[in-house]
């Protein structure tokens, strides 16, 4: 190893305390808020992640505040921020750190690791963050730091590529401050050494660094694997009747699991038309159709139609309305629903007057 673990643990820790971002779980090492932080952040830019955290921290005091609310309030809480089953998880693993813990969570790697949501990373970030555990971190940024500065040529993107990571990292740590320095790993991926244009002649590693040294900061961290991505149309209706508008929580192992959304019909285009013919459904008035929506997902990327109906024969529809229940407008304000719902029912619906 080119670098020495002395010398870069404590320059990575100065460089950290004092280019830092000001963020109010780096203020506490109570690992209620450290944990929650941790599972907002993940996949979310801090930007947006920290109106949520502020939002919960005020909401939830106390894990067991988060424990005892409501599933679809946590949910509706969580709207907007995507990957949802985070959320459920997050309920589920304040239940578990209550009811198996007393509240308090375990300051054991392998104990927290067990808890609902909480891989390798979060476990090693809670227990560096909040017990000092000499456990480093490796997320994204991490990744792209230890990359580059020591010239590792692993895919990323496959599993067997963490350990050479480790390794590096496990080399590094500094028993005296883990947390500072898994902090200083992430914070300085995240603002400095970035995916692109990485501030590289201002690096307090640029001499040592092999990728600014070979000029292979555009080639490193390597990442082989891409995403397939599917394509949907949906076709939504939006059925009125004098009770409200028909919606329907979505079951379990559902990538929106708990939000509420309307009667869908999923076809190749945008035809309401077509739509109902393959349903072989009728008997229905169309009062209104909304502009196409874009909604875009890991793994998915969404074009929606939201068609207001009201229905002259509701026999038809039956099996598509199944157990949904028609809910007036105060009460969808308040049901956790999909983005994409909600960004329709705020731009056009509730503007309508409909109800």
């Amino acid at each position: 190893m080119r670098i020495d673990q002395k010398s870069f643990s404590k320059r990575l820790i100065n460089w950290y305390l004092h280019n830092k971002r000001e963020l109010p779980w780096r203020e506490t090492t109570d690992p209620y808020f450290i944990w929650l932080s941790e599972i907002i952040l993940q996949q979310t830019r801090v930007e947006q992640g920290l109106p949520y955290y502020l939002n919960f921290a005020d909401k939830y005091p106390t894990v067991f505040d988060l424990a005892n609310a409501p599933e679809v309030e946590v949910l509706r809480m969580w709207q907007g921020l995507g990957y949802y089953s985070r959320a459920r998880n997050l309920h589920a693993c304040a239940k578990q750190v209550v009811e198996e813990y007393n509240g308090k969570f375990p300051a054991d790697f392998n104990k927290l690791k067990s808890l609902k949501g909480i891989g390798e990373y979060t476990a090693s970030a809670i227990g560096s963050f909040a017990f000092g555990l000499p456990t480093p971190v490796l997320d994204g940024n991490v990744f792209r730091v230890i990359a580059r500065l020591f010239g590792i040529n692993d895919d990323i993107a496959n599993p067997k590529s963490k350990k050479s990571f480790y390794e590096v990292l496990d080399q590094l740590i500094p028993e005296s401050d883990p947390g500072n320095f898994n902090q200083g790993m992430m914070e300085f991926g995240a603002t400095h050494c970035t995916p692109k244009n990485p501030n590289c002649e201002s690096c307090i590693f640029s001499t040592e660094c092999i990728a600014n040294q070979t000029n292979q900061q555009n080639q490193l961290p390597v990442k082989l694997k891409k995403v397939k991505v599917r394509k949907r149309t949906f076709n939504y209706l939006v059925v009125l009747s004098e009770q409200g508008v028909y919606m329907k929580q979505r079951g379990p192992k559902d990538i929106w699991e708990g939000l509420f959304d309307f009667p869908l019909l999923e076809s190749e285009t945008f035809s309401l038309e077509s739509a109902l013919k393959k349903e072989q459904l009728t008997n229905l008035v169309l009062l209104d159709q909304s502009e196409p929506y874009k909604h875009i997902l890991t793994h998915q990327r969404i074009n929606a139609m939201f068609w207001v109906v009201q229905l002259s024969d509701f026999g038809p529809f039956e099996e598509i309305l199944g157990d949904m229940k028609a809910y007036n407008e105060n009460e969808m304000l308040n049901l956790p629903k999909p983005k994409l719902v909600d960004n329709y029912l705020k731009e056009h619906f509730f503007s309508l007057h409909l109800i």
